[in-house]
């Protein structure tokens, strides 16, 4: 009987949808569920709604909630971390401090300022869970899902050397966009994806060995599919790839998007088909910040009715890949994943050590990746842009230094674009200053937002 373990489960969609996904697997549907979160209210709203899951589908696995986090830990196979280091407060200030000099993110949790302070918030407690495992579950899995995953999972491997693996679903959404996109059926397609996290890359799209690229770039013609999707259409059709991470997401990455965006109700954004339009929404100044409010309100106020009435239950398994490994890893059949792990010897182009996004075989022996050789130059280059800002977050979080901070948001694409380098210090001291309770690494924060 396994130990999954879930640290943040007061992210309530997440822990249902992951749950849900390990329950629907009858080789651990007799394991043990510790959910973990400080927020006893949230935490409590979770295991309602898991356990509704269990009674509703008859099972033997059981529940344990804790607020301790060692206690949660201990004796667990397997540890998955959804947790938000500062909440919603946090993460609004993120966004407000950059807008306020010119700094528009829609979502902010990768790169750009809002990457950069969310990974050093996140960090420290990664670090302590690294820590908590060596001590109370050695043989432990890691599965991380919380962002900004390539900065995350370099640190924790840096600092702590266990075994971990970043999981996302960026890859398997697009994978299922491009197929419906050219109307072939998913389960003919192949492909492979190489790159970073949010910035992989398809390098083969394929139906039975042929290339179907010819037919995405076909299809991309379509002014109905760019209205879907014109950041990465813009991108492929000026580097050659289609990358694996929303417009709205994907727009903030490089330099060219947002800065040269529209003017609509005083606030920059990207060129989406129009103002009714799903990621025009989310491209816009905290969109995403938007979405996860409404999201959370709807939930407190109907999750009791959806429990009442069993909607709370999810009817199929979703493409999440957390249960697909502990799956593969109990039952040795095996399956493949993108996940984000140690660059050792994997993409030639980038440098060793970064965390990068491969395909990987996961069975009895664990997550082995594919070893990819070198991804197009320029592909690569990209990448190299935001494993810079990368690996000076990992620097500042694992030293202390805070000039490191300063660095990283320097050398961010879209900062850089916007923003002069007195104002980038100006902005990050704000920031430090505002953000200081949930940074421990960093002893002389008032010194030099003062200096």
């Amino acid at each position: 009987m396994s130990k999954i373990t879930f640290i943040g489960a007061g992210s309530l969609v997440f822990t249902r949808n992951l749950c849900s996904d390990i329950l629907f697997v009858p080789a651990l549907q007799d394991s043990t569920l510790t959910l973990m979160d400080i927020d006893p209210i949230r935490l409590e709203q979770s295991r309602k709604v898991v356990q509704a899951i269990i009674d509703l589908r008859g099972l033997k696995a059981r529940i344990e909630t804790t607020t301790d986090r060692r206690a949660a830990i201990k004796g667990a196979d397997y540890v998955v971390t959804t947790f938000q280091q500062g909440g919603l407060d946090a993460y609004k200030l993120d966004l407000d401090i950059p807008q306020r000099y010119g700094v528009e993110q829609c979502v902010g949790d990768t790169l750009g300022p809002g990457g950069v302070f969310r990974s050093l918030r996140t960090i420290p407690v990664l670090l302590g869970i690294g820590h908590d495992m060596d001590e109370l579950a050695p043989d432990a899995l890691l599965l991380n899902y919380v962002n900004p995953m390539a900065a995350n999972c370099w640190a924790f491997d840096k600092a702590t050397g266990r075994p971990h693996v970043g999981l996302c679903h960026s890859v398997q959404g697009t994978s299922e966009m491009l197929a419906r996109w050219i109307n072939v059926p998913y389960d003919e397609v192949t492909y492979r994806s190489a790159g970073i996290n949010h910035q992989a890359f398809f390098l083969d799209f394929k139906r039975h060995g042929e290339d179907l690229y010819p037919l995405i770039w076909k299809a991309i013609e379509d002014p109905d599919i760019y209205g879907e999707e014109p950041v990465r259409i813009d991108i492929m059709k000026h580097f050659g790839y289609f990358v694996t991470e929303s417009s709205g997401h994907a727009s903030e990455y490089m330099p060219y998007f947002r800065k040269s965006a529209a003017m609509v109700n005083n606030e920059l954004v990207p060129k989406f088909k129009s103002p009714n339009d799903h990621w025009f929404d989310w491209g816009r100044s905290g969109g995403y910040y938007r979405h996860c409010i409404d999201r959370q309100n709807k939930f407190n106020n109907e999750y009791e009715s959806m429990i009442a009435d069993g909607s709370v239950v999810p009817k199929e398994r979703t493409h999440e890949y957390g249960s697909r490994i502990i799956e593969a890893i109990e039952t040795n059949r095996p399956t493949v994943i993108a996940g984000n792990i140690p660059n050792r010897g994997l993409i030639d182009n980038l440098p060793q050590g970064c965390c990068v996004e491969v395909p990987c075989l996961v069975d009895g022996n664990g997550i082995q990746p594919t070893k990819i050789g070198s991804v197009p130059t320029q592909l690569a280059a990209l990448n190299r842009t935001n494993i810079n800002v990368q690996e000076l977050i990992v620097e500042a979080s694992l030293t202390g230094n805070t000039e490191a901070v300063y660095h990283a948001v320097m050398l961010d694409p879209l900062t850089a674009a916007v923003c002069t380098l007195d104002q980038i210090r100006a902005m990050v001291s704000e920031l430090l200053a505002a953000e200081k309770q949930w940074l421990p690494q960093f002893k002389n924060i008032q010194e030099v937002v003062t200096a």
